[in-house]
């Protein structure tokens, strides 16, 4: 067992432990203490045994855990997430990726990588193309949290595999109906482009996104009016993005860092030198090594 589950353990043990001695002195007092007739049985049973059923969960559900990352060609388990803030952080936007009249007219914020002290990464994965049952089973079997972003030109041939996906906790957000260039065209054109992928996802899904990405993460003033337009709180781009053979960074250091959103495509061996649970193996296998865990990204927005 891991060392954070047996802390867990511990934790637990220390708790059911707390009631065990400084019991009431000998006399009228042990008499007050006694339970009422009929709920001797409740109330006497031996806390060791809810004890021991935490104990046995915890140990299925880590071996379970362990067996799937063999399963899928991983050497360490990934990490578990800690638990989502409290009280989610203040998104602004990146300096240097605002617009005109950005704060004035309070458009969505852009931003790279979610303001966290935490050692959590966010995975996303954009357009739609690669309908692989295999990635669908891996993700939900090594429990990884990540985000759809669609585009319905890919999608609407197979919408029942994003369904599963939903099914399994993924939140589904939009990246427009045609995955055009967004600042080529008109205000009104971007807007049917953005409410138009809204309304597929509303009328297939049940839910109307928060969340929009644009295209190659390219936009201009009137991108950011028209998803405003049509409901869009934040627009996350990606501060890294992983392949099935390499990864490619932003930032001059080369490297991940807290709250760092991380890009990919749904993608296979037509487009790239492997396959989705390639991609899987290869994101895991840095982040793990270097003592990050996979957060939900809407946990933190």
């Amino acid at each position: 067992m891991s060392a954070r589950g047996g802390a867990a353990l511990l934790a637990v043990a220390a708790l059911a432990c707390a009631g065990c001695g400084g019991g009431t002195p000998h006399g009228k007092g042990d008499r007050a203490a006694r339970p009422a007739h009929g709920q001797e049985r409740v109330l006497s049973a031996p806390p060791a045994r809810a004890l021991d059923r935490y104990a046995s969960e915890l140990g299925r559900s880590h071996a379970a855990r362990v067996a799937a990352a063999k399963r899928w060609g991983l050497a360490e388990v990934p990490l578990t997430p800690p638990a989502p803030p409290a009280r989610k952080p203040t998104l602004e936007t990146r300096e240097g990726f605002e617009v005109d009249g950005h704060r004035t007219r309070r458009l969505p914020p852009v931003f790279t990588t979610v303001p966290t002290r935490q050692r959590v990464v966010f995975l996303t994965v954009d357009d739609g193309a690669e309908k692989d049952p295999a990635f669908l089973r891996m993700m939900s079997e090594l429990n990884v949290p990540y985000s759809a972003f669609l585009s319905n030109y890919l999608v609407k041939d197979d919408y029942g595999y994003f369904g599963r996906m939903q099914d399994s906790g993924v939140t589904l957000n939009n990246h427009t109906l045609r995955h055009r260039f967004l600042p080529d065209l008109s205000y009104k054109a971007q807007k049917r482009e953005i409410c138009g992928m809204q309304n597929v996802i509303e009328k297939r899904y049940g839910k109307r996104p928060v969340l929009f990405r644009p295209p190659y993460g390219d936009y201009d003033r009137d991108t950011l009016r028209a998803a405003k337009a049509c409901g869009i709180k934040a627009v996350p781009l990606w501060n890294a993005e992983v392949f099935a053979d390499r990864w490619e960074y932003r930032e001059w250091d080369r490297d991940i860092h807290p709250g760092d959103i991380v890009l990919t495509h749904f993608r296979g061996k037509d487009d790239w030198n492997g396959t989705m649970p390639d991609m899987v193996r290869r994101f895991l296998k840095l982040v793990t090594d270097k003592g990050y865990a996979v957060a939900r990204l809407e946990d933190y927005l």
